[in-house]
């Protein structure tokens, strides 16, 4: 597998030489001769659902600088994480590979290998300098999953995702140290814990730092992965979980504690993403940087949180852990101004296994075998040239295994699967059922044997994630 790997990236020009073999030349658009290479940042907030911010239709959060992101640049309608928790989903986007295929399926302490290649080290390979600030959730200290064996060049935040639920901790990662924080925590299922000493906020030194490494890199071409773990709860501290300095403009709200921690969680967020946009301003390297905005999977209902309060889930079925709709689909915003129309919309049906292979046609580099197409073409406003996809794939290694299918407007879903691996699949018309009311099923058997047949065929067989 690891030489498999060193062969492919000799073969496109990665290692051994200079040259980058292109699967298509990149649009003109993107990279005019004699420019210099775009910045590339990647926001992945945690926990946000579809209908957590305003230009996604909320009314009562605060999200005034992703909103004007938004007007600046591209709404993505149909967008979709790579799984409906955290570590498959992160998995799914730093490789380019659905949840039938990728190498984490779930939330487990499964470290990627030397073997993956990862959207971070194509990039290092183009000439990039890469780095990694939050919450990482895919190689433990001294696995070959830590970022500093996956492409990044830096890195800073924490790499066990139960360590990240705590906002407060006694330590986080920089490179391949611990570095020693201020708070002092009580253990509760370590690595997760409850603060008992609180001065050091995570989200905040991730702010602070994504700003310093813009600003050391901007003499030349970086990506930057800024995985905010906003507004994941802290699940140890059970309904007290919401966990912010202060509840902000939310203070005196007849709400309780914890749609307020909510509330003032997303917006704190807000305003650190409107800093980051505004440095890029200041620096002089604003048209020349393409950001991207996520969340890992839709809303949760942990350390108290309601996601009906906020109509977090917006129009759609489900929450975080679910494979309806409210469980994988996510905001997706792009912004690149003098590229991207500002104001524009697209109904693209994608997900996070795209963003490696959009990456790659942006710098011109061949991408390994994934699941994923490139965006760029939509992202440009020329969706004629845009390739699609004949369907989405996604399975969940929780609450009796779940498998579910996208294929054009038809969404199909099987339950159980651990106590029946060929039980019957739902279906729903998203176009005229967004919320997946009504199961049409018994209406359409040639789709559910479709379904069926795609639901069979779309995955390979896992040791970690063994199925029926």
């Amino acid at each position: 597998m690891v030489q498999r790997r060193r062969d492919f990236l000799k073969a496109v020009g990665l290692v051994g030489g200079s040259a980058l073999l292109g699967c298509r030349a990149p649009e003109p658009t993107a990279r005019p001769a004699n420019s210099r290479k775009p910045n590339i940042i990647f926001i992945l907030v945690d926990d946000l659902g579809y209908g957590d911010l305003g230009c996604y239709g909320q009314e009562v959060i605060q999200t005034p600088n992703i909103d004007r992101m938004a007007a600046e640049g591209m709404v993505f309608t149909d967008h979709y994480a790579g799984s409906t928790v955290c570590a498959p989903s992160r998995c799914s986007l730093m490789t380019g590979r659905h949840t039938g295929h990728c190498r984490v399926r779930g939330n487990a302490r499964v470290p990627l290998r030397e073997s993956d290649i990862t959207v971070a080290e194509l990039l290092k390979q183009a000439g990039y300098t890469t780095g990694i600030i939050g919450k990482w959730g895919l190689g433990e200290p001294g696995t070959t999953g830590i970022p500093n064996k996956q492409g990044f060049d830096y890195w800073f935040g924490y790499l066990n995702q139960r360590h990240a639920h705590n906002y407060y901790p006694e330590y986080l990662w920089r490179n391949e140290e611990k570095v020693a924080l201020s708070n002092e925590v009580r253990p509760v299922n370590p690595p997760g814990g409850v603060a008992t000493k609180r001065v050091e906020y995570s989200h905040d030194l991730f702010a602070a730092e994504s700003l310093a490494f813009v600003e050391r890199h901007v003499d030349k071409p970086f990506f930057l992965y800024l995985a905010y773990t906003i507004p994941h709860a802290n699940n140890e501290a059970r309904n007290e979980g919401m966990e912010v300095p202060s509840y902000g403009p939310y203070a005196d709200e007849d709400w309780p504690d914890a749609q307020k921690g909510h509330a003032a969680m997303i917006t704190r967020m807000d305003g650190d993403v409107g800093r980051l946009l505004a440095n890029l301003k200041v620096l002089g390297i604003d048209d020349n940087t393409l950001v991207f905005f996520s969340s890992d999977n839709g809303p949760h209902k942990e350390g108290g949180a309601d996601p009906k309060f906020f109509n977090s889930s917006g129009p759609l079925r489900g929450y975080k852990r679910a494979l309806y709709e409210g469980g994988i689909r996510v905001p997706l915003i792009a912004r690149w101004p003098g590229k991207i129309a500002p104001g524009s919309g697209s109904n693209l049906v994608s997900a996070f296994w795209d963003f490696l292979p959009t990456c790659c046609d942006l710098v011109g580099a061949m991408p390994p075998e994934i699941d994923g197409f490139s965006m760029l073409p939509t992202l440009l406003g020329k969706p004629d040239r845009q390739r699609r996809h004949r369907y989405l794939y996604w399975e969940f290694h929780e609450q009796g295994k779940k498998q579910a299918v996208r294929m054009g407007d038809w969404k199909g879903i099987r339950l159980n699967v651990a106590k029946n691996p060929d039980g019957p699949i739902e279906l729903y018309n998203l176009k005229t059922d967004l919320g997946e009311t009504t199961d049409v099923a018994s209406e359409h058997p040639d789709i559910i044997e479709s379904m069926a047949a795609l639901m069979k065929d779309a995955r390979t067989p896992s040791e970690r994630w063994r199925w029926p």
